[in-house]
């Protein structure tokens, strides 16, 4: 992975699990909160952490706010100073801005003033573990749109010790296999002779009717 730079503005629960992330997979990551306890106790999630109010604008170029490749803004229950926050990472040239949103109408707002991928953590989870309910093989997922999912699925035991071609699961089940996670190993493309093992989990694509349907098989 390219090392990218990173800003995360707010250093609650959901900023800190963001950064933590992304520190971990060896990304620039700028910590930036109002609240000094805040930054003392996540600062080693960071390559730096500043406390600072990211409502003036004075203080976000002081960080050099706009050099950054991302910017999320995470801040936790005040609506205002995210909407203003926002404003002026717009303001200030930034190009690509994450934001959380703590409800319908906030996520509105900040769509409204441009930003692109607006994240809803709350409902999201509640999306998430509703779908591991109905489907306990399906393992974790990516939303790509409202229709379609990238997922990854434990491999039905009656599909063990057969190859992609024989199980014809594209044409079956509407899904395509896009890789295949085996032992801690990714085999990305698989061929169709390539041979399936219990325990094998599929990452897969599709619509998410279609691949509901397949996460249920036994």
């Amino acid at each position: 992975m390219a090392k990218k730079s990173y800003a995360v503005i707010g250093l609650g629960r959901f900023g800190t699990s963001v950064a933590r992330r992304l520190h971990e997979a060896g990304q620039e990551v700028l910590g930036i909160d109002i609240n000094e306890e805040k930054v003392e106790a996540s600062d080693m999630y960071f390559t730096h952490a500043v406390i600072a109010d990211s409502t003036e604008e004075k203080a976000l170029n002081s960080v050099g706010i706009k050099n950054f490749d991302c910017v999320i803004v995470a801040i936790g229950n005040d609506i205002q100073s995210s909407i203003l926050t926002v404003m002026l990472l717009k303001n200030l040239g930034v190009k690509n801005i994450i934001a959380k949103a703590l409800g319908k109408r906030h996520g509105q707002v900040l769509e409204s003033i441009g930003v692109e991928w607006i994240i809803y953590p709350e409902r999201d989870m509640g999306e998430r573990v509703a779908n591991q309910l109905l489907s306990p093989n399906m393992l974790n997922y990516i939303e790509l749109s409202k229709d379609y999912n990238i997922e990854e699925i434990i491999l039905p035991s009656k599909m063990a010790g057969k190859n992609l071609r024989e199980l014809n699961i594209r044409a079956k089940y509407n899904v395509s296999v896009i890789a295949i996670m085996r032992n801690g190993n990714v085999i990305v493309s698989p061929s169709p002779e390539e041979l399936l093992q219990e325990g094998d989990i599929l990452v897969t694509i599709g619509n998410r009717s279609d691949l509901a349907l397949f996460a249920s098989l036994k």
